[in-house]
């Protein structure tokens, strides 16, 4: 059982990439304080079920489905639809991410160009479709970045590094440009995390699953609860006092 938290209650929480994993955990954990979650993905099938298990625990959420975020147009049009059943916008949290992964020598050109639009370019997207909304009465804007994005990443993870990278330094410049009406800027940077495709990896490749762990000072890979509850933290009262920030959840795994 979470202890509610009070400052999150009724308000209007958008959540890219709720189908599974890291996005639905934290559509269950926001709903779970009396947030308002309005959730996208592109999988039908996935975002349902996170609809059902919100439902299932007493939590109000309105999904759409599909919504690819790596589309302008789509993108804008999602907020701005979002932004609209309730008439605000308290809390955006970019979430969403889908990286392509080759050897750096021959990595595909649109293989590049996907990874950055679907880990950097939509958080663009959504974030300067949400910045009038967002302006009226201030606001949080929570962005995954990742460690990749400030150590490198693992074998094949150019455009990963590159496009988290750019989310810090992206979440860094807009904490400036937020502050003056009360807006929060904040990115989340996970080390290796359980989430459904990760667990599947690993299960297949043992021996360079196994070498991953062994960097982390607590001796467990992370889980989306780990980060979920982070990002509810930062998006409540409780941080009032915290943007331009990023805020490491990896298990002491870049700390030394």
């Amino acid at each position: 059982m979470h202890t509610p938290n009070h400052s999150l209650q009724d308000k209007v929480v958008l959540i890219t990439g709720t189908a599974s994993g890291q996005g639905r955990e934290a559509a269950l954990r926001f709903a779970a304080v009396g947030a308002r979650v309005i959730g996208c993905d592109v999988s039908e099938e996935g975002n349902l079920e996170t609809r059902k298990q919100v439902e299932a625990a007493g939590g109000s959420i309105i999904t759409m489905e599909p919504v690819n975020l790596a589309d302008p147009v789509s993108a804008r049009q999602w907020v701005e639809e979002a932004a609209s059943i309730h008439g605000r916008i308290d809390v955006l949290y970019n979430n969403a991410a889908r990286p392509h992964f080759a050897d750096f020598e021959t990595f595909p050109l649109d293989g590049w160009q996907f990874t950055i639009d679907n880990e950097l370019n939509l958080v663009f997207y959504t974030t300067q479709a949400a910045w009038p909304f967002l302006k009226k009465q201030g606001g949080v804007i929570i962005n995954t970045a990742s460690t990749a994005g400030m150590t490198g990443s693992g074998y094949g993870g150019a455009a990963h590094a590159a496009a988290k990278a750019g989310v810090i330094g992206f979440t860094k410049h807009m904490a400036f440009e937020g502050a003056q009406f009360g807006i929060r800027v904040v990115s989340i940077s996970p080390g290796v995390i359980e989430t459904p495709g990760f667990v599947a990896w690993a299960r297949d490749n043992p021996d360079e699953a196994k070498p991953l762990l062994a960097k982390n000072l607590i001796p467990r890979f992370g889980k989306p609860q780990d980060i979920a509850g982070v990002a509810l933290f930062l998006a409540s009262d409780d941080a009032a006092y915290i943007t331009g920030d990023n805020i490491v959840v990896d298990g002491g795994r870049v700390s030394w």
